[in-house]
C-alpha cells in the first residue's frame, strides 16, 4: 500500500438534527411565572457503524427548566445531534475515543445552538450550555466499565442567560 492509502483518514460527511423535543406542560399559565427556574441537563453520547469505515455519533441534551416553589415543569427539550463520520486508517484502540470524544466534541457546539434557538423560540431566555470536557467524561465512562459499575450523567450543566 502506499503511504496516502496508510493515513488515517477523518471526514465529516453530514451534521444534522436527528430527534428534537420540547414541552412546555403548563403553557400558557407558565409565561406569567416571575421566578427563574432551576435548570437541569442530561447528557450522553453513543455511537453505531452504518457501514464499513461509516459511523453515526450522537449526542443527546435533555434539558429541563422546573420551578422550584410549585415544583412545576416550565419547559423540557431534548436534542439528539447526530453526525455521520467517515473513519478510516485509525488503529481499532483509537476508535473507540474518536467515535466518544472527537465527534461529540465536533456536534456539542450545534447542540447547543439547538437547544438554545428552540427555547428561545418557545418564548423563553435563552440556555445556553456550558463546555462540556468530553475527553474526561469518556475516561470516566471506562474507569467504571473496568471496575463493573453503571456509568454516571453528568447534570446540571447549563446557564441561562
Amino acid at each position: 500500500m502506499t503511504e496516502s492509502q496508510q493515513q488515517p483518514v477523518f471526514v465529516i460527511e453530514k451534521v444534522y438534527v436527528k430527534d428534537l423535543s420540547l414541552e412546555i406542560p403548563h403553557a400558557p399559565q407558565v409565561f406569567l411565572e416571575r421566578e427563574s427556574p432551576e435548570i437541569n441537563l442530561q447528557l450522553s453520547t453513543g455511537s453505531s457503524v452504518i457501514e464499513g469505515e461509516i459511523h453515526e455519533v450522537t449526542v443527546t441534551a435533555t434539558v429541563t427548566a422546573r420551578l422550584k416553589e410549585k415544583d412545576r415543569v416550565m419547559f423540557l427539550v431534548e436534542a439528539h445531534q447526530a453526525g455521520i463520520f467517515r473513519i478510516r486508517n485509525v488503529p481499532e484502540n483509537e476508535i473507540e475515543a474518536v467515535l466518544g470524544v472527537l465527534c461529540p466534541n465536533i456536534l456539542f457546539p450545534y447542540l447547543r445552538e439547538t437547544v438554545s434557538d428552540t427555547v428561545t423560540r418557545a418564548g423563553f431566555p435563552p440556555v445556553i450550555l456550558n463546555p462540556v470536557n468530553f475527553e474526561a467524561i469518556y475516561h470516566q465512562k471506562k474507569q467504571q466499565e473496568t471496575a463493573g459499575s453503571p456509568p454516571d450523567q453528568p447534570t446540571d450543566n447549563a446557564t441561562r442567560h
